[in-house]
């Protein structure tokens, strides 16, 4: 599944169309293709790992979902896979494997902006007092609430709980004060790091545990398991990894 960072990277692609007409809009997503000619792409926006283009007065909600992708220019995928293309004055937008959706533009209103880690509005304060509220809940379910954390994945999950110390098991209540504070911070700084080795083509050798086998710090085996509600993978170090519960 697309990260925060990447949708980041979508986002800056498609600047070039901003301020552009639609001229036409094709695909197999079940929304009414028919309203978006002659609109203007207005903006775009990002709230974690969806992208919302400002169309006035709708606003075309995409989420990539595990398996979407996306082009520039170019249709790179079977015609079943294409959702959304929009074509524009100056080049085309493709959608692949995803969820579209045509909604009203005051949806935009209803969103907590300031919960997106790689937001300008991001406020980390807010976040902590929202893991304050759900003490039993553990910290690798936590880093994956979009709620307090919008657009961080399980790969940033991972790294982040390896980077601060702590067991993907601990309970967000048990975290010291010190951890709690990494917790929040790490997201944050993590998702830019991603953000940096994703446009230097880097990302994977700079993982440190995710579907790594070895933890590299001690040498010893990494556990990798499915944890939590999310039950999405975890890689950790048992020994380096403290459990707080």
């Amino acid at each position: 599944m697309p990260e925060g960072p990447s949708i980041l990277i979508l986002k800056e692609k498609a600047q070039k169309f901003i301020g552009r007409k639609i001229i036409s809009a094709s695909g197999n997503a079940k929304v009414e293709m028919d309203r978006l000619p002659g609109l203007i792409f207005k903006e775009y926006r990002i709230f974690g790992k969806q992208s919302y283009l400002l169309v006035s007065p709708y606003t075309i909600r995409i989420h990539l979902l595990m398996f979407g992708s996306y082009s520039v220019d170019e249709n790179i995928k079977p015609e079943r896979q294409l959702r959304l293309h929009l074509q524009f004055e100056n080049g085309d937008l493709y959608f692949y494997s995803c969820s579209i959706k045509l909604l009203d533009i005051e949806v935009l209103r209803e969103i907590d902006w300031e919960a997106d880690v790689l937001s300008d509005d991001w406020k980390p304060l807010k976040a902590r007092k929202k893991l304050k509220a759900q003490p039993e809940t553990m910290v690798c379910d936590a880093l994956l609430d979009q709620n307090i954390f919008s657009g961080v994945g399980n790969i940033i999950k991972n790294e982040v709980l390896f980077r601060i110390g702590v067991h993907p098991e601990s309970l967000v209540g048990k975290l010291p004060p010190k951890k709690l504070s990494a917790l929040v911070s790490e997201a944050r700084n993590y998702s830019f790091d991603f953000l940096r080795w994703k446009k230097e083509y880097v990302l994977k050798k700079n993982w440190l545990v995710h579907t790594k086998t070895i933890c590299p710090k001690c040498g010893l085996p990494l556990t990798k398991n499915h944890l939590g509600i999310t039950k999405r993978r975890s890689f950790y170090c048992e020994k380096d990894q403290k459990l707080y519960v």
